[in-house]
């Protein structure tokens, strides 16, 4: 197993764990709210990354984000028919929320704030959540893959 992509996962996870960030996004405490916060951390890290990283490295990374997904369900304690299912369900998440997130630099705050809102009840909210993740693309502009891969990481954008 690579330990670039432990940290990777686990750097994604505990940018996801913001107690700050998940208030914003939803009242409930549920394991899909979770994942959709973490689905849009790792949409905006392949996007940032995509174009400057083995290919190779990032599908390999991929594969290793979803099956630790899996390997969560499992854990939590559903069977093999709800796992294939919800997995599907979240890997056809995930492609929207990259396609939808494709152009976020030139969108307007309205705009971004629908597509967040698309997920997630926002309500009046949606301002601090659009500024977090503009925050934190800009971060991702200047961290190194490097910095991801040994988790020196700032959680405060």
């Amino acid at each position: 197993m690579n330990s670039d992509f432990i940290n990777l996962y686990n750097t994604l996870v505990n940018l996801s764990r913001n107690k700050s960030l998940f208030s914003i996004f939803t009242d409930k405490d549920t394991f899909s709210d979770r994942i959709l916060i973490l689905l849009f951390h790792f949409a905006f890290f392949l996007r940032k990354y995509k174009n400057n990283t083995d290919k190779d490295y990032l599908q390999k990374f991929y594969d290793y984000f979803f099956r630790q997904i899996e390997l969560s369900l499992r854990e939590i304690g559903y069977g093999d028919v709800s796992i294939n299912k919800k997995m599907k369900d979240y890997i056809n998440i995930f492609y929207s929320i990259l396609d939808k997130i494709d152009n976020w630099s030139n969108l307007d705050n309205v705009k971004k704030g629908e597509i967040l809102g698309f997920y997630y009840n926002l309500k009046d909210n949606h301002l601090k959540i659009v500024n977090y993740f503009d925050n934190f693309e800009i971060y991702l502009s200047k961290t190194s893959l490097k910095s991801f891969t040994k988790s020196v990481i700032n959680h405060k954008f």
